[in-house]
């Protein structure tokens, strides 16, 4: 067990870092593009939305220079799966949300598909640079057309909730300080977590797309539970669902983009037979759960429906185990 301790070590202290460092990025990066003048919408959009995303995407792309693909694409549908089943589940648990923007709600339909787009790229189980490419631009797509739609939407509560939620202002040489401090130990934690984790996959010897959709994931998905939580406690409640949806947007176009780009090839079958489903299938939920079936009746995503998201992903957990098991 001596040769567990350091791995187990390496991966509480990279997730420590990582969830600190990413809060630095989006403080140092969000103020940086505030003093080039960036529309502050954009910068909630843009930065704030990448930065929620960072540990993700550090951590994919480590993995995937690494050769542990496998790792990478764990943890952008793990993480999706976390998001949805376990951090939106227990946050609806604690603080029924009351869904009022139109945006969010077409966010949703949107989200879904670009999960079946991206689906039918890995039906045939290898990610190719190709598909990687064509991910990413539809990434910087989505993003151009989020902002248009927001800045559209005046009226609307979302983009009000995403300023009040922009970090507070500091100079711009501090900015910078944190911008580069914070990129610097994004990359070294991700670094220290990825080793961490493949050295817990080899010792249990599970692959590492198990590794990746559980302890991974959870432990990147921490930023979006904190961010969630903190908007729900203050009544931003389509703040605290729109987090949810951007940031799984960011995970199938940009982290699942990543190892295509840096390592493309081919990876486990049961992604496309297990993990995946299960993702469109909290997602669907998602989407039944959030419309308002009675004519001028709001949305809410009580405790029932945050209940019944907790057991879909605990049964996940249950599913996997057997497969470990078996």
């Amino acid at each position: 067990m001596d040769t567990l301790f350091v791995p187990a070590i390496a991966i509480l202290v990279g997730f420590a870092l990582l969830i600190w460092s990413a809060d630095k990025f989006v403080l140092g990066a969000s103020n940086t593009a505030r003093s080039f003048s960036i529309s502050p919408l954009i910068v909630g959009i843009v930065i704030v939305g990448l930065g929620t995303s960072a540990p993700e995407m550090l951590v994919s792309s480590m993995a995937a220079f690494e050769g542990n693909t496998g790792l990478s694409i764990g943890n952008a549908i793990g993480s999706n799966i976390t998001n949805i089943g376990l951090m939106l589940g227990i946050t609806a648990l604690f603080y029924p949300l009351h869904i009022h923007s139109k945006l969010l709600k077409r966010e949703m339909p949107v989200l879904l598909a670009i999960m079946l787009v991206s689906y039918y790229l890995l039906l045939d189980q290898h990610l190719s640079f190709l598909n990687g490419l064509f991910l990413l631009g539809l990434m910087i797509a989505m993003l151009g057309f989020t902002i248009w739609e927001a800045k559209s939407n005046g009226k609307d509560s979302l983009p009000q909730e995403i300023l009040d939620e922009l970090p507070e202002e500091i100079s711009k040489g501090e900015a910078i300080k944190w911008l580069v401090i914070g990129i610097i130990v994004l990359i070294a934690s991700s670094r220290l977590l990825v080793w961490g984790s493949i050295e817990v996959a080899e010792y249990f010897q599970v692959s590492d797309l198990i590794i990746g959709l559980t302890i991974v994931a959870i432990g990147t998905s921490l930023p979006e539970l904190a961010t969630t939580i903190a908007a729900a406690r203050k009544k931003e409640f389509d703040l605290a669902v729109g987090n949810i949806i951007g940031s799984n947007m960011f995970n199938i176009l940009g982290v699942m983009a990543l190892p295509g780009l840096i390592r493309p090839g081919s990876f486990d079958p049961a992604v496309i037979s297990r993990d995946y489903p299960v993702m469109l299938g909290l997602t669907i939920a998602l989407i039944v759960f959030s419309i308002a079936w009675h004519k001028g009746k709001k949305s809410i995503l009580g405790r029932v429906e945050g209940g019944l998201l907790l057991l879909g992903y605990i049964a996940y957990m249950v599913w996997l185990y057997m497969d470990l098991a078996g």
